[in-house]
């Protein structure tokens, strides 16, 4: 069982709360930052299509595939040592993005800086899981929720005003300095806790669980330059179904796996596991191909880029503490299921919107970010309830790697499937495959230099038409996840609840 420790009091646990806290907001801003630079990045340090992807998705890989083997070294080595030693090394290399000579080595430090991000997340996340109990750890997570709402609703046009007063390399230093007030204050109120029955890392299923990811990520980056029926796009892709199977067998076999497979039973966890994905592609992929739209082919300014965003992610500061008031009276399937149905609208009346018309995107951008911020609000809290306290590392773990997973897989999907539309709707000659990478990275001069025969406006023209396209397909996409998350989260498993812990009456009396 976990080791107890007597619990701080109040102000001890809101100082608690805090680091954690400003560790959680600088993690989005590092991820919404580097999109609104994602032009300025090109055209500094060059690079081809899937480079200037690994911008992002490295970052995103590394943080989904080592979240859970994070968790597992919090709970065997230490919470609070796991939080400091990764939000020290997130702050230092950080710093050290600031001054990549390349693009290579830019994407090499977003990957390190991914490894950081999880150990630093698990950590803290696991460390909230001690010191606060019952109705307290449900607010305590909604809290952690609400700031990385405040990084995703900031980020976008804090980045756009450093770039536009000092340049891309300065967007680094926001982060930097609250990475490092979570170090200072952590070292100071966190106190250590571990499990006496943590068996350390399964090493074997923390490799080949990241192995699957990787391949999967990579393939699926490679297939718009290489087409999908390429024979090492296959390969890759081949290669990560068999480490997934891998990393099945072995979490069946390890007496204290990483993934304990058999919560997949109960209806509510799995309900709670797509929940977590969901924001993916209703949401955080158009943190990404927003700016990169607005900046790279409508060629508006990063702080004018930032400024629309705010409409997408706003609703993130007051919706979530509102999402959980309406508990009350709604369960919180209803108010999930609901949510997504909202997002799915927005996206729906966000692609006819064609590119150019910016103004016009605000009002379904808001909507979208109003459907989200529904679930945004209670998806920590289930999530808390649906594995034992005594594994707190692997429930955070759990969670956090499907819905960050998630991400990683989303953008490397959503962005393949961008440029495959574009593709189409050029249809030009043999450098049609380039152009529409390039357009799908914001780098509309390399793709009007690949055919320079289209004409720009003919270019913008096939890249609105499959960003339309694109958003219905996901606004689709989200509709059928809403319906199922509404059913799955409405069924109730008696032995789930009894080890578990029922949160629907958590959520209920929280806000009390």
């Amino acid at each position: 069982m976990t080791q107890d420790i007597e619990r701080p009091g109040a102000a001890g646990q809101a100082f608690i709360l805090l680091s954690v806290c400003l560790a959680a907001a600088a993690m989005p801003l590092t991820f919404t930052g580097a999109a609104v630079a994602l032009p300025s990045i090109s055209k500094a340090l060059g690079g081809s299509p899937i480079a200037l992807n690994w911008v992002t998705n490295a970052f995103m890989l590394t943080f989904g595939s080592t979240l859970m083997a994070a968790g597992a070294l919090a709970d065997a080595y230490g919470r609070k040592r796991v939080f400091l030693t990764g939000t020290g090394l997130f702050a230092l290399l950080s710093a050290a993005l600031a001054f990549a000579p390349d693009l290579f080595w830019f994407d090499l430090g977003r990957a390190a800086q991914g490894i950081a991000a999880a150990a630093a997340f698990s950590g803290g996340m696991a460390a909230l899981a001690q010191e606060f109990d019952g109705l307290a750890r449900v607010r305590a997570f909604s809290v952690v929720g609400t700031s990385f709402g405040v990084g995703l609703a900031f980020g976008p046009i804090a980045s756009g005003m450093m770039i536009d007063a000092f340049g891309w390399r300065s967007i680094f230093g926001i982060v930097v300095a609250l990475a490092a007030l979570a170090v200072v204050l952590g070292a100071r109120v966190l106190r250590e806790s571990r499990d006496p029955q943590a068996a350390g890392l399964d090493w074997s299923g923390a490799l080949s669980f990241t192995a699957a990811l990787a391949l999967l990520t990579y393939g699926v980056l490679l297939a718009p330059e290489r087409g999908w029926s390429d024979t090492g796009v296959i390969g890759l892709l081949l290669g990560s179904l068999v480490f997934f199977m891998v990393f099945t067998i072995i979490e069946h076999r390890v007496a204290r796996p990483m993934l304990d497979l058999t919560l997949f039973r109960y209806p509510r966890f799995v309900g709670v596991q797509l929940l977590a994905a969901a924001p993916a592609y209703a949401f955080v992929v158009l943190l990404i191909l927003l700016p990169v739209r607005f900046v790279g082919i409508e060629e508006l300014g990063e702080i004018a880029a930032g400024q629309l965003m705010i409409a997408l992610s706003a609703p993130l500061l007051v919706l979530p503490l509102a999402a959980g008031m309406l508990t009350r009276w709604l369960a919180p399937a209803t108010i999930c299921g609901a949510g997504l149905l909202i997002s799915a609208a927005g996206l729906f009346w966000l692609s006819g919107v064609p590119v150019g018309d910016s103004t016009d995107a605000v009002w379904p951008m808001a909507l979208i970010g109003i459907g989200i911020s529904l679930p945004w609000g209670l998806m920590d809290g289930l999530a808390v309830s649906v594995v034992p306290k005594e594994r707190a590392g692997m429930a955070t773990g759990i969670f956090s790697t499907t819905r960050v997973a998630g991400e990683g897989i989303a953008l490397a999907a959503v962005g393949a499937v961008l440029s495959g539309l574009t593709a189409r709707h050029l249809a030009g000659g043999g450098a049609t495959n380039e152009a529409a990478q390039r357009l799908a990275t914001g780098d509309l001069e390399g793709a009007a230099s690949a055919m320079p025969e289209v004409g720009r406006a003919a270019l913008i023209q096939g890249y609105s038409a499959a960003f339309a396209t694109l958003l219905i397909v996901l606004s689709a996409i989200t509709v059928v996840t809403a319906v199922v998350v509404f059913v799955f989260l409405r069924r109730r498993d008696e032995d789930a609840a009894e080890a578990r812990g029922e949160v629907d009456e958590a959520l209920c009396t929280s806000q009390a």
